[in-house]
């Protein structure tokens, strides 16, 4: 299954990456298509303004009408569905949703091919994981094969790779994962670099770090990014609710967006597109000025909080690693002149502030290190990279959380923020272990008669109920033990008990039990009628099972 996934994820990424660098050629968005077409200015100049634009609307209608999420899925839904048992979105959404990000990247929106890459990835995993093969886990397992195919392909790195399967999409290590998911990274390895023997992302010449102290500006430099990254995820959500606050049809929101695009692009034509070129010149020494270099960061900062909170579809990797190279040869121009001391250039200040910024961003320190080292091979810019990682992911970590994916994942009821168990369960609710055995009387009966009851059901507590099955209160046999007989169900009765509903989940229920005394806790349906009960042993029940599954899936041997 392994082989197969990876092999299928592989082929999908390689294609997509090729038919993303085809439509950017075709449509003017290249910088080496713009260069054949210089002799054309008004061509070139039509094309910048109105692709983007023609793109953008384009996407919208795809998300608007094909997607029935309304959205572009993106790592967090692989997250969701390797996390959880509940229902992935479907087959369906999930080409409709590559093609749309094809159709963004195509056109020159500012948004990366890393996200889609990974749902594509995830996709493939998860249509493995409905085989009937009697695997445990074969789902979650499945879309970490899928995702570690498509990043080993991407970056030519399968071990980052495999560690950002596990880092960030299975958050464990189990050695039954392990295994497969290796497997298809390799596998995603071999078909991009020996079968079609892809180029690497970008190549780099460095020998050493020559000073010592250098390493304190390194840890400035991840610190630095921190704060970058922090106010990238501002933006994103700033531009996500100005886009609802002032655009009311969703699916013209991405063709504003492309056209704003377009309009920057005019004069910054590094704002467009996934920017590999870009990238690329960032590490060579007088390729850009300072001044160049700051420009080009706060445009594309803001034009791709713009493209993808006014709904292009697309991932933040890309954007995050080139804002990231941009403002470390930002940061290794600058720093000369503010420590007048000896450094080893410019390419080692870049690649950190790359990592740096896209590690924050992505929650994920140890995949963004081993692609330094797959990609370089050297220690010694590995190990810089190293420090400013640590650095940024310390201080990122504490003001804005993990990951943007984490964020995205908590505003969906999801929150990762304090481990796998809390997050997983919440997402059980409790009325799975609804029970119907419970003694319901009416608010009329007498007291003698409620008594009577309880000891013939062998319980401790009654349901008062109306009529139309709405709960009224609860009556506990040891508070009417001494009570006249002849009074009314509803003059001893508690109004003032426990209740679960129907969204209540094992992590709410287990912190609702705090201080509880009683039998069991009445749950009620949002209409308030009483649905059935749930014994506290249930409750306990649940949790204990949950967790249990949970610590069998991290440490399960193969």
């Amino acid at each position: 299954m392994a082989i197969v996934v990876g092999a299928a994820a592989s082929l999908a990424a390689i294609g997509f990456v090729e038919s993303v660098h085809y439509l950017n050629g075709q449509l003017l968005i290249s910088p080496y298509a713009r260069v054949l077409a210089e002799g054309r200015p008004l061509l070139v100049a039509a094309a910048t303004l109105l692709v983007p634009a023609a793109g953008g609307l384009v996407v919208g209608l795809i998300v608007h009408f094909l997607i029935p999420e309304r959205r572009g899925l993106a790592p967090p839904d692989a997250i969701l569905a390797a996390q959880t048992s509940g229902p992935a979105p479907g087959f369906r959404s999930g080409l409709a949703s590559s093609f749309a990000a094809l159709v963004s990247l195509g056109s020159g929106a500012s948004v990366g091919q890393y996200g889609p890459l990974v749902y594509l990835g995830a996709m493939f995993g998860s249509l493995a994981g409905r085989l009937r093969l009697n695997l445990r886990h074969q789902r979650s397992i499945a879309i970490a094969c899928g995702v570690a195919a498509a990043i080993s392909t991407a970056f030519n790195a399968p071990i980052a790779g495999l560690v950002f399967a596990h880092e960030v999409i299975l958050r464990h290590y189990s050695l039954r994962a392990f295994a497969p998911v290796t497997v298809a990274a390799a596998t995603g390895y071999i078909v991009a670099n020996v079968i079609f023997d892809r180029p690497a992302l970008f190549l780099v010449s460095f020998d050493r770090v020559e000073h010592s102290y250098e390493f304190l500006f390194f840890a400035v430099e991840g610190v630095l990014c921190a704060g970058l990254a922090w106010a990238f995820m501002r933006l994103l959500r700033a531009s996500t609710g100005a886009a609802r606050h002032y655009i009311a049809w969703p699916w013209a929101r991405p063709a504003v967006a492309g056209l704003a695009v377009g309009l920057v692009a005019l004069w910054i034509p590094e704002v467009m597109g996934i920017g590999q070129e870009t990238l690329r010149f960032a590490t060579i020494e007088g390729a850009f000025g300072i001044g160049e270099l700051g420009l080009i960061i706060i445009a594309k900062l803001a034009v791709t909080a713009l493209c993808v909170g006014f709904g292009f579809v697309g991932g933040v990797f890309s954007p995050a690693l080139l804002i990231g190279i941009l403002f470390g040869a930002f940061y290794g121009l600058v720093l000369p002149y503010l420590i007048p001391v000896p450094h080893s250039g410019l390419v080692v200040y870049a690649i950190c502030g790359m990592m740096a910024l896209a590690s924050s961003v992505i929650g994920a320190p140890l995949t963004t290190i081993l692609i330094v080292f797959e990609l370089t091979r050297s220690y010694d810019l590995t190990i810089a990279a190293m420090v400013a990682v640590v650095f940024s992911n310390l201080i990122s970590y504490r003001v804005v959380g993990r990951s943007l994916f984490d964020l995205q994942l908590r505003a969906w009821g999801f929150d990762l923020s304090l481990g796998r168990d809390k997050a997983i369960l919440e997402n059980h609710r409790i009325r799975d272990y609804l029970s119907r055995e419970f003694t319901a009387v009416d608010e009329s009966e007498s007291v003698g008669g409620v008594r009577q009851r309880l000891v013939d059901d062998h319980r401790a507590e009654a349901m008062v109920l109306e009529e139309t099955g709405a709960l009224l209160g609860v009556i506990r046999v040891q508070g009417v033990l001494n009570s006249p007989a002849a009074m009314p169900a509803r003059d001893a009765m508690i109004t003032s008990f426990t209740t679960f509903d129907e969204d209540t989940s094992v992590w709410d229920s287990m912190d609702m039990l705090r201080g509880f005394l009683g039998e069991a806790v009445p749950l009620v349906s949002h209409s308030g009628r009483l649905l059935g009960v749930v014994p506290e042993e249930a409750v306990i029940r649940a949790y204990l099972e949950i967790v249990h599954d949970l610590r069998e899936e991290e440490n399960e041997a193969a």
